[in-house]
């Protein structure tokens, strides 16, 4: 399957550390190969779950049945009468190639780590576009997708966030010892549902505290 998605270009340079710069012909072309060659391999599934959300002290919020204590996940869905846990994979495929460049030619498999984060990201921002629609029937808007690492939300919550959407049986998603998530390639989130207008559903430097991130988009 060859899929088909809309990929930022300049997304992909940002990855790589170009930050605005341009790439010479031979990275811009050898971002359209892998580009190609990533989009032919990759199986992207996406699964998720709405909760009611209630807050308690010391920024204890609690969704579903997961109670997380993150002043800045009970900022980003304060107001927020329900959230959705999201979990998103471009699948094994992804990793088996990018292992396969780590052997026979580093400089593609940089390119491909790059390219491959700049697809999950589209095809989350694409799933939750979906979410928008779907939340927008009931009158409700979507909050940004905030991701365990985000500011103090802890990555041990991996764990409960996979394990209350069932994601290894549902679309082969699991965590490692090290909180890794596997495959690598792949993101959970917590998305808050709000009856208040928020100006954009789809942000993550904007929501960030890692102001000096290499990585951070241009405000």
């Amino acid at each position: 399957m060859n899929y088909v998605m809309d990929i930022s270009r300049k997304e992909i340079l940002r990855y790589l550390g170009y930050r605005g710069k341009p790439a010479d012909e031979i990275v811009t072309n050898s971002i359209e190969s892998c580009l190609a060659e990533l989009l032919r391999i990759i199986s992207p599934k996406c699964i998720y779950q709405i909760f009611p959300v209630t807050f308690g002290e010391n920024h204890m919020v609690t969704i579903g049945s997961i109670s997380i204590q993150s002043k800045n996940l009970s900022q980003h869905i304060n107001g927020c009468k329900e959230a959705a846990i999201f979990a998103a994979t471009l699948g094994a495929q992804t990793d088996l190639l990018i292992q396969k460049y780590n052997k026979l030619d580093m400089s593609k498999a940089v390119i491909l780590q790059a390219c491959a984060a700049t697809v999950i990201e589209a095809y989350c921002d694409e799933q939750q576009d979906f979410m928008k629609e779907e939340a927008g029937k009931q009158g409700l808007y979507l909050r940004p997708r905030f991701s365990p690492g985000y500011g103090d939300f802890p990555l041990t919550y991996q764990k409960d966030l996979l394990g209350v959407l069932n994601c290894q049986k549902r679309i082969g998603l699991t965590v490692m010892d090290s909180l890794i998530l596997a495959p690598s390639k792949s993101v959970t989130a917590v998305i808050g549902l709000t009856e208040e207008s928020t100006t954009c559903h789809i942000a993550r430097c904007m929501t960030c505290q890692a102001k000096n991130c290499p990585f951070r988009k241009e405000e």
